[in-house]
């Protein structure tokens, strides 16, 4: 039997310092610190976050097949906004996932992950009082991977979070003037769903709950239309 071939130490470390700098340029990009169409700097990251510029390129290259970035020949990178069509491409695929982490998450459940699914919806509800939209994005997308981590599946969960950034920019950057408080209860029958151990409940109401969201952003399209043609 052929020996495998160990990885030496140094491209595995290479490979996690680049997913961490990834998830760095992304949270940039999210909260709005790299705004569309601004130029990504190798130089300044890597000296911003203490790396060389090699993890830095290889995360851009990721977050350009994510298609947050763009990248072009001897211009470099930029934020990307994707549109409106693959926002609703991707929520599309995402509410399919999502119904399957709240079957799971339910059929799976612990008392952990109940407790952690109610202390982030009264994270969000606090954060629509407060009317911080930021909060309650990240608050959000917490409540979302605390389901889909649940579900205990790791290939549910790799898949999942190359769609999760969408989800999060359509939350924060689409829906300008959005009821947070609204925002917050729709999260509420997935929580209880979960908790009273109910999986075909957990999985309707989470695949409601993003198909709503496709239905939000459409609305939002043709209100546009009707604001550019009035």
């Amino acid at each position: 039997m052929k020996k495998r071939q160990q990885r030496k130490p140094e491209l595995v470390e290479r490979e996690v310092l680049s997913g961490q700098v990834k998830d760095r340029i992304l949270t940039w990009i999210l909260e709005g610190e790299l705004a569309p169409g601004s130029r990504i700097i190798e130089t300044r990251v890597a000296r911003d976050l203490g790396v060389s510029q090699a993890p830095v390129r290889e995360a851009l290259r990721d977050l350009a097949i994510l298609g947050f970035v763009e990248m072009k020949p001897h211009k470099g990178a930029r934020v990307r906004q994707p549109t409106r069509k693959e926002l609703t491409e991707a929520i599309e695929v995402r509410a399919e996932l999502e119904a399957l982490a709240g079957r799971l998450a339910a059929e799976r459940r612990s008392e952990q992950c109940v407790a952690d699914l109610e202390e982030l919806y009264g994270a969000m509800e606090d954060a629509a009082d407060r009317g911080n939209a930021h909060d309650h994005a990240m608050y959000n997308a917490r409540f979302h991977a605390t389901v889909v981590a649940a579900s205990q599946n790791p290939t549910l969960q790799r898949q999942w979070s190359m769609l999760e950034p969408f989800a999060r920019t359509y939350v924060t950057a689409s829906v300008p003037g959005i009821d947070l408080h609204w925002l917050s209860e729709r999260h509420k029958p997935i929580l209880e769903a979960i908790r009273e151990q109910d999986p075909d409940g957990a999985a309707e109401t989470s695949r409601r709950h993003a198909a709503e969201a496709a239905d939000l952003l459409e609305g939002l399209d043709q209100a546009q239309d009707g604001d550019a043609k009035g």
